[in-house]
């Protein structure tokens, strides 16, 4: 039905009904370079954000919600099960330990979330975050489990991570390929990405994303990665791809949709 009504609409109407549909949320434009698209953004206008995330992170540790997302509160999971089953996996492969290294992991709500399946195996959780989310985090948020950290090389000095987690955080950096050279650089026998914007176009295209205001008032740059030099650039790292998946969390668009990825060293592979 959907394709049949894009025969008779015309497309100058079909994107005034998106835009009605859609309001003026979400990622929108095609922008040169990340300072002309923070040029046009507010960043957390919201400087109350922070406070309601730790209050939020606070809430769930407590068992008062099941998790949090953006200080957005759930009674009921909001599970992305193909990255559950990611991390299970590498227990599985690594004799039943798990140690995740969650770069960007805010105050811990990847962990919070699965936190029921952990429960039974060797494992250890640990945010590697900005100065403000590691402070609170080390002094109010960790547990035996959980741990944060300001860099990944003191992570790495207490802890041995087995597994990167990347939910959510490749699109909001400025130089997403940078990052991915030092993360892979690290050299972690597994990689799960989830929650990351894809297109097919050749191309990374950066966009601005509008927050509905209802969750918080924040307007800040976003990249849709270009799926084919993304898994070209995993390669030279020698990372293979062991299986794709959509993100059911997030909003597709046109011309991208949120995937997820999960990676193994090769070199790691044949030890």
């Amino acid at each position: 039905m959907r394709n049949l009504l894009r025969q008779f609409i015309p497309p100058i109407f079909l994107s005034v009904f998106r835009s009605l549909v859609r309001g003026n949320y979400g990622l929108q434009g095609d922008y040169k370079c990340w300072e002309e698209a923070e040029a046009l953004c507010q960043g957390y206008a919201d400087h109350g954000l922070f406070e309601r995330v730790q209050t939020a992170a606070l809430r769930v540790k407590s068992g008062e919600f099941f998790s949090e997302r953006d200080s957005f509160l759930f009674k009921e999971p909001q599970y992305s099960w193909a990255s559950l089953a990611c991390l299970l996996s590498v227990a599985a492969r690594e004799g039943g330990r798990l140690s995740v290294l969650d770069f960007g992991g805010s105050l811990g709500s990847s962990y919070f979330l699965n936190r029921r399946f952990l429960a039974g195996i060797d494992s250890q959780w640990s945010v590697v975050e900005q100065a403000h989310f590691f402070e609170f985090g080390a002094a109010h948020i960790a547990e035996e489990q959980l741990g944060f950290f300001p860099d990944i090389g003191t992570c790495r000095q207490g802890r041995q991570p087995n597994v990167l987690l990347l939910s959510s955080v490749l699109q909001y950096l400025p130089a997403p390929q940078h990052w991915l050279d030092t993360l892979c650089a690290e050299g972690l026998p597994y990689i799960v990405i989830d929650r990351t914007p894809f297109n097919q176009l050749g191309r990374d295209v950066l966009k601005v994303q509008r927050v509905d205001p209802r969750i918080y008032t924040a307007s800040y740059p976003a990249w849709i990665l270009d799926e084919g030099s993304f898994i070209a650039q995993m390669d030279r790292h020698g990372y293979r791809v062991i299986e794709t998946f959509d993100s059911p969390l997030d909003t597709h668009g046109e011309d991208f949709i949120f995937k997820g990825f999960f990676l193994e060293k090769v070199s790691h592979a044949i030890s």
